[in-house]
């Protein structure tokens, strides 16, 4: 069978201006962008820095835990160099107090009144650092933050920037000196990301890295640069508000959340914000995978993340070393998938 024919060209014909590319698809490529540069400092994290950006996309809050030297902190400040957006640092100790996240009322002697000093919370992208190392009251402090996004001082409230975003970063709690986050706390981070060990031939990248002269102190030097800003931030949002998802999606979500409750492991099950935390995480993830609608894999893509710090394991179910982890991968492997 022969192609057809070609129609003759009329010359006077103005050419057809090509389609302009959605907003959308131009976020996409920032984001898709901004993990190309956290990995220019970050070696073998890809599953973090991807909990990073769907939190950025979800407007939620990301807790990584590890042990020391895995590069939780580097890894926030790579997300913080790739980015247009305001950042602050709180190293958390024993002695900080909840004022010197808020902020607080200043005596000025000069109008003899007082005025608010904004504290570092008051920022696009605060890097709460070592959080388990402070005291229950001043990790606290940010529960109104982080869930309101406004800080209170002296009955006036005060609305924090948009985006805002907390990533915390924890040691395990069986190491001393630390303190355990409250469950309600830790129901307002959106993700717990744990940042493990790197593999063997990782761990020869990172050294052959700094071999070759890099310093994780000054990640300009290692070629980071912002890529992504507010507007990127605001047209992907959009995108993935729109993107689809079936009633089957939104009971299969429900289900996964309603078994953890049933597990005989388990003393607290996910709440009903978990479920809404999870729907939120899988359609960033299906947008980010370039589809407009929610898959069941998405969900199980996200499950762990998502649902790991929002259930309490039973003493007895603990000594008998089950994790939260091996609790949601029993839930996904037993409720009926959708088709």
């Amino acid at each position: 069978m022969s192609a057809p024919t070609p129609e003759p060209t009329d010359p006077t014909a103005v050419p057809a201006t090509p389609a302009a590319p959605e907003p959308a698809d131009g976020a996409r490529a920032s984001l898709e962008a901004l993990r190309s540069e956290i990995a220019k400092a970050v070696v073998g994290q890809d599953p973090a820095v991807t909990g990073l950006v769907v939190a950025l996309l979800c407007r939620g809050h990301v807790l990584l835990e590890g042990v020391p030297g895995v590069a939780k902190t580097l890894l926030v400040r790579a997300l913080a160099a790739s980015l247009h957006l305001d950042t602050k640092r709180v190293q958390f100790t024993p002695d900080l107090m909840p004022s010197d996240v808020t902020g607080s009322l200043v005596y000025d002697a000069r109008t003899a009144e007082f005025s608010f000093q904004p504290g570092p919370v008051f920022t696009n992208l605060l890097l709460a650092d070592e959080i388990n190392r402070t005291p229950p009251k001043t990790q606290a402090s940010l529960l109104e933050a982080m869930e309101e996004r406004q800080v209170t001082v002296d009955g006036t409230p005060r609305p924090l920037p948009d985006p805002f975003l907390v990533a915390a970063t924890q040691n395990p709690v069986e190491y001393e000196g630390t303190y355990p986050l409250p469950e309600a706390q830790l129901d307002r981070f959106l993700l717990k990301l744990t940042v493990p060990l790197p593999s063997r031939q990782d761990e020869i990248d990172v050294l052959t890295r700094h071999a070759d002269g890099f310093n994780p102190r000054d990640l300009k030097a290692a070629g980071i640069r912002p890529v992504a800003g507010p507007a990127d931030l605001e047209a992907a949002r959009s995108a993935v508000a729109k993107t689809a998802v079936s009633p089957e999606i939104a009971g299969y979500v429900v289900d996964i959340c309603r078994a953890t409750r049933e597990s005989p492991s388990l003393a607290l099950g996910v709440s009903p914000r978990g479920a809404t935390a999870l729907l939120s995480t899988a359609r960033a993830w299906a947008w980010l995978t370039g589809r407009d609608y929610v898959t069941p894999d998405d969900v199980k893509a996200l499950a762990l993340p998502t649902l790991r710090h929002r259930i309490h394991l039973r003493p007895e179910a603990e000594m008998e070393g089950v994790t939260p982890d091996s609790v949601i991968t029993s839930v996904l492997a037993h409720v009926p998938v959708p088709r």
